[in-house]
C-alpha cells in the first residue's frame, strides 16, 4: 500500500505550554484554547458539527427539501441526475459546508494548516458509508501550478487517512490534472463542466481496467470535479466509480432544521443569551 509520511503530532504538555506562552483562540468563536483536542478550535463549535442524515439523492446525494420526496419512491432521483446522469455510479457527501467546518477547511486550504488534517480525516471515518471491494482510493488532484502555490494536495492528505483506515491502496500518482482553471467558486453548474473539461488525465489507464475506484475530495458544490473525474476513469475501462467528500455546500433552505438550531444555540451563548 502506498502510504505518506505525515509530521508526528505535537505532544499534549509541550502543546498546552505553547498556548500558555502563545495564547491563541477558536477560529469560529474566538474564546481562548487551552487544552482543546482539535487544533485552532474550542470543544463547544467543534460538537457543533452534525453530518447530513435526511432524505437525499441516491446517486449524488443532493439533499431533498422534504422526505416526501422519496417516501413512495425511495429510489429518485435529483432532477440534475435524471436529466445528466454522472459518470460516478455514487456519491456521498457527509457535513454541511458551514461553520466551524467550513473555517477548518479553508484554514487548511488557504493557510496551511496541514494539523487540521486528523480531525477532519476523523469526520470522514466516523460517518463512512458501507463501502465495498474498493480496489484504488484516488484523490483529486490539483493541477501542478496550485499544488507548487499551496504545497500540497488537502484532498490527498484526506485520502492517506482514509486508505490506511480501510487498508486500501492510494493511488494519487496516476490521475493528474493537465489543465489549469480558474477559481470556480461563483461559476455555474454548466459553466463549471465546460472549465473542467479535458482537465483530467491518466498516466497508466491500463492500471484501472476493471478496478473499483473510491474518489476523495474536500467540498462537493455542483460535483462537475468529481463527474469530470470519474468521466475519464470510465473512459479508460474502469468498473465503478464512488466519490466521497467531507463536506457539501447548500442553499439555505436545504439546511437541516437542526442543524440550524444548533448554530443558533451556539451564537446565543457567544451573545450572552
Amino acid at each position: 500500500m502506498m502510504t505518506l509520511t505525515t509530521p508526528p503530532t505535537v505532544p499534549p504538555l509541550f502543546r498546552r505550554a505553547l498556548r500558555f506562552l502563545l495564547p491563541i483562540h477558536c477560529a469560529t468563536c474566538e474564546a481562548p484554547l487551552s487544552d482543546d483536542p482539535i487544533p485552532l478550535f474550542c470543544r463547544s463549535c467543534w460538537a457543533t458539527i452534525a453530518p447530513l442524515t435526511g432524505s437525499s439523492c441516491p446517486r449524488c446525494d443532493h439533499p431533498f427539501a422534504s422526505p416526501v420526496a422519496t417516501i413512495h419512491s425511495p429510489d429518485r432521483l435529483c432532477q440534475t441526475c435524471e436529466e445528466e446522469p454522472p459518470a460516478y455510479t455514487r456519491a456521498w457527501t457527509l457535513y454541511p459546508y458551514l461553520p466551524p467546518l467550513q473555517d477548518a477547511i479553508c484554514l487548511l486550504k488557504y493557510r496551511g494548516k496541514v494539523a487540521m488534517v486528523p480531525a477532519l480525516a476523523r469526520l470522514i471515518i466516523d460517518r463512512l458509508p458501507p463501502l465495498e471491494a474498493i480496489d484504488h482510493i484516488m484523490p483529486v488532484p490539483l493541477h501542478a501550478e496550485r499544488l507548487r502555490e499551496r504545497e500540497f494536495n488537502q484532498s490527498l492528505l484526506l485520502a492517506d487517512r482514509i486508505a490506511r483506515h480501510l487498508r486500501v491502496p492510494l493511488s494519487f500518482t496516476n490521475l493528474i490534472r493537465i489543465a489549469a482553471a480558474p477559481p470556480q467558486t461563483t461559476l455555474t453548474r454548466k459553466e463549471r463542466l465546460k472549465n473542467l473539461r479535458g482537465a483530467f488525465a491518466l498516466r497508466h489507464p491500463e492500471r484501472i481496467a476493471g478496478k473499483r475506484i473510491l474518489l476523495i475530495d474536500d467540498v462537493f458544490t455542483t460535483g462537475t470535479t468529481m463527474d469530470e473525474c470519474a468521466a475519464v476513469l470510465r473512459q479508460a475501462g474502469s468498473g465503478d466509480v464512488l466519490g466521497l467528500t467531507l463536506a457539501r455546500t447548500m442553499e439555505a433552505h436545504l439546511v437541516p432544521d437542526r442543524i440550524l438550531a444548533q448554530r443558533a444555540r451556539r451564537e446565543s451563548g457567544l451573545l450572552g443569551g
